[in-house]
């Protein structure tokens, strides 16, 4: 079996992107530019005031104090959005507000808490802003400089820096089409839900965990639904998710049970990448492809399911955007309770992260057995505990993966060695 890591860089290195499409910048945000952009100007496009107060020439109030304040001429007012008529003078002043473009001649701007806020003459008392407060040409974005590369996620602030730089139709991967097929006869939809409360059916609740992952993380999903435990029923949802999709997502039938026909699928018209790795829950996770279509095949489990979404199928619909850093970050937490470790396998516990002492704690979600979806449903953290037969003690640090509002990503998904706290 493959370790967690080796199994996420195998998935990772062998998706392609998808091709690439303009759309119009309002609609960008949640997409990921297939393209670098260039500003086709700078920014700020001329130098302008930091405060409100006054332009002038430092020179002029060099020897300004309170009791000995210097007093110049207001020659105009220049409000956002307007220029000065004229350059200034030896002498001479303009009012100016935040935003505004600097008059000619003058190097600074004294704020107006430091004047005597005249509209005739004005009389300034402090040296503190000479030189200062003035925004140069270009500080910010340089004409003809790269603002965002290729592979970089259009977040709210990006998406104002492109039309800032006049990006009005970038050029973004399209959006992956994710195919997701579950098997098993005893699985039933929620609209009949009358057959599990008769104990003939339980819910496909599969399909609803990786449909939200394969969306946030930008994609499409194409939900075939579930096919019965027949082997030619599989295989034609199957086929038909390979021919329509860049990539093909099962749940169950990757086990070695009497109605598991996935491998033997796989095996007669695609190719087994790998079979199995050693983490828990999500041993029986696969990879390989349909068809010249990457297929990753992941347990029944719902639990399992969840997991391995998050850890495989949430990356590679980021990957097959083209982006880079995929991971989630981990972080380094403390145990609120002692974790018994297991022999060769890495442990994936469900947990909720506290502050504490200017870090995190963390504290499982309760039993952690695999079939126990509300362990799932209220973590916000995958605390990943590294194959052993030791029993890491409450406070000793182990690496954490946030599973909501993390927006920062790494390039590898590391299995980290727990620190003694």
């Amino acid at each position: 079996m493959l370790d967690l890591a080796a199994a996420a860089a195998r998935v990772m290195a062998a998706l392609v992107p998808v091709d690439a499409e303009e759309i119009a910048l309002v609609g960008a945000a949640g997409r990921v530019l297939a393209a670098d952009v260039q500003s086709q100007v700078a920014l700020p496009l001329w130098p302008n005031s930091a405060m409100d107060g006054y332009a002038l020439r430092g020179a002029d109030v060099a020897d300004a104090s309170p009791t000995a304040p210097v007093e110049l001429r207001v020659v105009g007012t220049v409000a956002a959005g307007g220029r000065a008529r004229r350059a200034l003078g030896s002498g001479e002043a303009m009012r100016i507000m935040t935003g505004a473009p600097l008059p000619d001649g003058a190097d600074c701007v004294i704020r107006i808490e430091d004047t005597d806020r005249g509209t005739d003459k004005v009389r300034v008392g402090s040296t503190r802003d000479v030189g200062r407060n003035v925004r140069p040409a270009g500080e910010d974005v340089a004409a003809g400089s790269v603002v965002a590369t290729r592979g970089t996620w259009i977040n709210p602030g990006l998406l104002a820096l492109l039309a800032a730089v006049g990006c009005t139709k970038p050029r973004v991967s399209r959006r992956p089409v994710i195919a997701v097929v579950g098997s098993g006869d005893e699985l039933t939809t929620i609209e009949r839900f009358a057959d599990v409360r008769s104990g003939e059916r339980i819910v496909a609740t599969n399909g609803y965990a990786l449909g939200a992952i394969i969306r946030d993380a930008g994609g499409e999903v194409l939900d075939l639904g579930v096919a019965r435990d027949d082997r030619e029923a599989l295989r034609a949802l199957m086929t038909d998710g390979a021919a329509r999709a860049d990539l093909l997502v099962t749940t169950a039938g990757v086990s070695v049970g009497e109605h598991d026909y996935t491998r033997q699928i796989v095996e007669e018209t695609g190719a087994i990448d790998f079979w199995r790795i050693s983490a828990r829950p999500g041993s029986q996770l696969a990879f390989g492809t349909l068809g010249g279509t990457p297929w990753l095949g992941l347990p029944g489990n719902p639990v399992s399911a969840a997991i391995t979404g998050e850890l495989f199928v949430r990356p590679a619909v980021l990957r097959l955007q083209g982006v880079e850093r995929v991971h989630r970050a981990a972080v380094q937490v403390r145990l609120a309770a002692p974790v018994q470790c297991a022999p060769a396998m890495t442990l994936l516990l469900r947990a909720t992260l506290a502050r504490s002492d200017g870090g995190f704690v963390a504290t499982l979600t309760g039993p952690q057995g695999s079939g126990l979806m509300s362990s799932v449903a209220r973590a916000d953290a995958l605390l990943v505990i590294p194959a052993g037969e030791e029993v890491l003690a409450a406070g000793s640090r182990v690496a954490a993966l946030p599973l909501h509002g993390a927006v920062v990503m790494e390039n590898e998904l590391r299995v980290t060695s727990p620190e003694a706290g």
